[in-house]
């Protein structure tokens, strides 16, 4: 049993008593969970054709972050159901009801926001700073022309699920764990990653970046590279030798639509200077981490160099970015 010790106590994590229990700690924790811009909504209604698989999903993600607004769709599931079996046939089946019942995803969408006016009116801030006619026009785009993604939220993610549902699907899934603890008072709180927020940090230090410079930042439908940290032998061995890269974590959302990836070598090198096209994204062994396939073997690139007392740091994790932001950058300062 996990503990954490603080000056006024233990807390011990506690599970949830069913999925009403999680879902309410969802709604409980949403601004923190889900980050700014975007709109949870917890509404449950039937979707699908009645020829084909029909379905309640438990609620709905509306992305507002980027240039376009994105939607997912939410799976809230707990630990004890058989997640491996259950999640992967409840994502499949969401996926094959919603390209069927697009007209429906909507006006459960544009109900749900008459519900729920702070949510509507940060929806009209959106569209009309974004070019929509009005919220029909944005929630058509959305659901119409947006790729399907999907997210998981879980008490505890199992050691294979993400590698299971990477190898089942073509499209985006995230997953994200809440966890609860609680102490002998009945205090709690909740641990979790928020959505993508190492991917917000990237695109937000491009946003602040555009701010100071009059350039283009980074949307995160625009993002086709991620960045990797590589110790020397590493690099030399794997990256070079095996035109490949393995055992890292990137966004189930992100995977699809990720295209380069390029190594910053560690100092003393302290530079992007490779970069490669992607073949395949795959499971690495028994884990929830990747191996990045080449396509070919990776070429030269810059060297993009770490500034010294540079905004940029030396990278110690995964990060993301656009093949024309490496093209076009001389330091690493002009990535992020």
């Amino acid at each position: 049993m996990s503990v954490i010790w603080t000056k006024e106590g233990s807390y011990r994590r506690v599970g949830y008593e069913n999925e009403a229990d999680l879902e309410s700690a969802i709604v409980e924790v949403q601004s923190e969970l889900f980050g700014p811009n975007r709109i949870y909504l917890d509404v449950k209604k039937k979707i699908g054709s009645k020829a084909g698989p029909r379905n309640i999903p438990d609620g709905y993600l509306i992305d507002l972050s980027g240039h376009q607004p994105r939607l997912f769709v939410v799976e809230n599931e707990l630990a004890s159901h058989e997640p491996l079996r259950h999640v992967a046939v409840q994502i499949l089946e969401f996926s094959l009801s919603f390209e069927q019942e697009q007209r429906t995803v909507k006006n459960i969408l544009f109900n749900a926001l008459q519900n729920q006016p702070d949510a509507k009116t940060q929806c009209e801030e959106y569209l009309r700073s974004h070019g929509f006619r009005n919220l029909d026009h944005m929630l058509e785009q959305m659901v119409f022309e947006g790729p399907f993604a999907a997210l998981i939220i879980i008490d505890e993610i199992p050691e294979k699920l993400e590698s299971v549902l990477a190898e089942r699907f073509q499209f985006g899934v995230e997953v994200l764990e809440l966890a609860r603890y609680e102490n002998e008072q009945g205090g709690r709180f909740y641990h979790f990653e928020p959505f993508l927020a190492d991917l917000r940090a990237d695109t937000l230090a491009t946003v602040e970046r555009t701010a100071r410079r009059d350039t283009a930042g980074i949307d995160t439908a625009e993002v086709d590279t991620v960045v990797v940290p590589a110790q020397e032998d590493g690099f030399q061995q794997v990256f070079l030798g095996e035109n490949r890269w393995w055992a890292i974590r990137v966004h189930g959302t992100m995977r699809p639509q990720i295209k380069y990836i390029a190594a910053y070598r560690v100092a003393p090198v302290s530079a992007i200077t490779h970069i490669a096209p992607v073949k395949s994204i795959e499971p690495w062994k028994d884990s929830n981490k990747f191996v990045v396939n080449f396509s070919e073997p990776a070429k030269e690139i810059g060297p993009i160099e770490l500034v010294k007392g540079g905004r940029a740091k030396a990278l110690q994790n995964l990060r993301y970015t656009t093949r024309q932001r490496l093209q076009e950058a001389k330091t690493l300062d002009d990535v992020w």
